[in-house]
């Protein structure tokens, strides 16, 4: 398996370590009933050096839809999360909130309410957030990830038809959405060979696959290329034709004609 240390990743984990073995942990852990909502990486880091740590109950969760809207709406607003990550979580938001009005739909209209919560304080938001239509376009979908409508459509292909290792690589970010949509018109197989083969390897099948699909030039027909020989003799016959009647007029005592110019009235 093609494994990628994110050296940025990384240097968040263990800031986050230095700053609770210093200073221990401040903001609690959000749980639902038994579950834990937010604080993963601070409740890894406390079990592993016996750090002290309190928790909240999130009472506002009526579904496990809920926490997984909730855990979007969070990851939606930072800064550390990536275009491909935010792409996902915008998709799977849709997602969700189609499938939870289909219920609705047939048990007569009854749904829960779309609740955002914040654990600034530890304490649940009590506002309500604007409801995602299921049919959103995928502008619609580009805006709340803060993304392009054409990454949007790429960030599909690749959840529907890449190989777990393209995925993992797009992820870890050692693979363009660009390119990793490409790889993911290959055949499976094909996909993991690629993989296998580590970043390099990938991104030269997803140049591969471009390539491919570029139309060559077409060239100009036979009648196409008569006719442009036909044009450059006639204007370099009315070219010569010019300069005889400038040498005419010359002779003459007459002024050459500019062939721009107005005539006289």
């Amino acid at each position: 398996m093609h494994i990628v240390v994110n050296e940025e990743l990384k240097d968040e984990y263990e800031a986050l370590e230095r700053s609770l073995l210093a200073e221990g942990c401040r903001d609690a852990l959000v749980l639902w009933g038994d579950t834990l909502v937010d604080g993963h990486n601070r409740y890894g880091i406390c079990r592993k050096h016996d750090i002290p740590f309190n928790t909240v109950q999130h009472d506002r969760f009526q579904s496990i839809d809920d926490v997984h809207l909730w855990m979007i709406e969070q990851h939606l607003g930072r800064r550390s999360v990536s275009d491909f990550q935010r792409g996902v979580l915008a998709l799977r938001k849709r997602e969700i909130l189609a499938e939870r009005r289909a219920r609705a739909a047939a048990n007569g209209g009854e749904d829960s309410p779309d609740l955002p919560f914040d654990t600034e304080g530890a304490q649940p938001a009590m506002a309500k957030p604007a409801r995602v239509n299921p049919n959103d376009s995928r502008k619609e979908i580009a805006r709340e990830a803060r993304i392009s409508s054409n990454q949007v459509g790429m960030i599909e292909k690749i959840r529907k038809e890449a190989a777990p290792e393209v995925v993992a690589a797009v992820k870890a970010g050692s693979l363009s959405i660009s390119a990793a949509a490409a790889v993911a018109t290959l055949p499976e197989d094909e996909q993991r060979a690629a993989a296998t083969g580590g970043d390099a390897e990938l991104k030269q099948a997803a140049k591969r696959v471009r390539e491919s699909k570029r139309k060559p030039r077409e060239k100009p027909s036979d009648d196409v290329l008569a006719l442009r020989e036909q044009v450059a003799d006639l204007e370099a016959e009315n070219r010569n034709l010019r300069r005889e009647i400038d040498t005419l007029r010359a002779r003459l005592g007459e002024r050459p004609v500019d062939p721009d110019e107005e005539p006289a009235e």
